[in-house]
């Protein structure tokens, strides 16, 4: 999840509705056994206020466009929040990753990721649900910015592949399911059971990632920045693993 994401002005948004169901019955994959479920409570699925991902594990992240002061809160009910600092300007982050956990759950090629999500209405909410590991393996399930409010992003950073999707279904405090199928030669996301991109590229045959749940805060530079200072969230309402 960089700054530099949604910046191909020249890349066609995917209209809504996307080509229905894909090869696969509108399921992306729905076969498999449940390995993982997300407790947004669980010091043992969880590393809370730290992650690989930002210089020095956080809890700050200034390069990437962001506001964030990471904290080491857990979100039992899967509200994640974001609240202004007065002394610094900054705003406290709740960011959840399963790397250095006890269980330490890691994504694997051929695994499909399904998510229901509210999205955040402020200005400045920057969600998302993504993967890490060894400097890299991104792979960004989503992202949305509410100063683009009908619209959901989509990367694959393993190998370049980005759709700006938008649908009037999708708009600030919108509840959406989401569906990402990581396959070796093509990431395919489905919302609400719709084939919404399937990006052709894939994450090849031995990928592994760890699962970051977030909120950052857009510091003005390529979306808006928060117009007051009114705590910001969104919610993930369930997240689990097939394989």
């Amino acid at each position: 999840m960089r700054w530099w994401d949604g910046l191909f002005p020249w890349w066609p948004p995917i209209p809504g509705g996307g080509g229905g169901g894909g090869g696969n019955g509108g399921g992306g994959g729905n076969t498999g056994t449940t390995v993982f479920t997300a407790d947004f409570g669980s010091a043992q699925q969880w590393v809370a206020g730290r992650s690989s991902a930002y210089p020095g594990m956080g809890p700050i992240n200034p390069g990437d466009c962001k506001l964030d002061h990471l904290t080491a809160r857990y979100c039992p009910a899967g509200v994640f929040k974001a609240d202004f600092r007065a002394a610094d300007g900054l705003w406290d982050c709740d960011l959840l990753t399963t790397e250095g956990s006890p269980e330490a759950f890691q994504l694997r090629t051929g695994d499909v990721l399904e998510s229901r999500l509210t999205l955040p209405t402020g200005l400045g909410a920057w969600p998302a649900i993504w993967t890490w590991s060894d400097g890299g393996n991104e792979v960004d399930a989503f992202e949305y910015h509410p100063d683009h409010p009908g619209m959901l992003e989509f990367s694959n950073h393993v190998h370049s592949g980005y759709c700006y999707w938008q649908d009037p279904g999708v708009a600030p405090g919108a509840t959406r399911d989401l569906k990402v199928v990581l396959g070796a030669r093509s990431v395919d996301w489905y919302v609400n059971g719709a084939l919404a991109h399937s990006d052709g590229r894939g994450v090849g045959r031995n990928w592994s990632a760890y699962l970051i749940v977030n909120i950052s805060v857009s510091d003005g530079t390529f979306h808006s920045a928060p117009v007051d200072r009114t705590e910001l969230s969104w919610t993930c309402l369930s997240l689990t693993v097939r394989r």
